[in-house]
């Protein structure tokens, strides 16, 4: 995939589409860093956003930050995330475990009771598309604790 979309940038490297999805494929293959730049771009090239793709910019963003410990700046980008996609579980759950590795577990909880009302599985039960194990856990064991908090 990552193939493809290099070659689509390489066409188009006006294509916001085209880095935002480069974002996504970066966070998942384990380089948040550059995920986040190329998420930034995409939104530089797509300034005017409609909500829905403003949120999940900020949920690329904030789950990147997360993986990398950048938890305030995490936290903020994923609080935007879930203003704009209220519906969209994903989001919550990255900011459930990054208050938890931040030691507010009130916060934590609270955002575990809100996810829950969106979906009963609060830990996915699905494979994850993080390939770097260390992120991975880093996200599980967040929620693990976030989670554990609310029971």
């Amino acid at each position: 995939m990552m193939a493809l979309v290099e070659r689509g940038l390489a066409l188009n490297p006006s294509s916001a589409r085209g880095w935002f999805l480069s974002g996504v494929l970066r966070l998942w293959s384990g380089q948040p860093d550059l995920a986040i730049d190329h998420v930034r771009r995409a939104q530089r090239l797509n300034p005017r956003a409609q909500t829905g793709a403003a949120a999940h910019y900020s949920y690329v963003i904030g789950a990147a930050l997360f993986l990398t410990r950048r938890f305030e700046e995490a936290a903020a980008e994923l609080v935007l995330a879930i203003h704009g996609q209220p519906s969209f579980p994903t989001p919550y759950r990255y900011l459930a475990a990054c208050y938890a590795h931040m030691g507010l577990l009130c916060e934590a909880r609270e955002v575990v009771a809100r996810l829950r009302t969106i979906t009963p599985v609060p830990i996915p039960d699905f494979p994850l598309p993080l390939r770097n194990p260390v992120h991975r856990e880093l996200y599980l064991s967040g929620l693990r604790l976030a989670v554990s908090e609310t029971t």
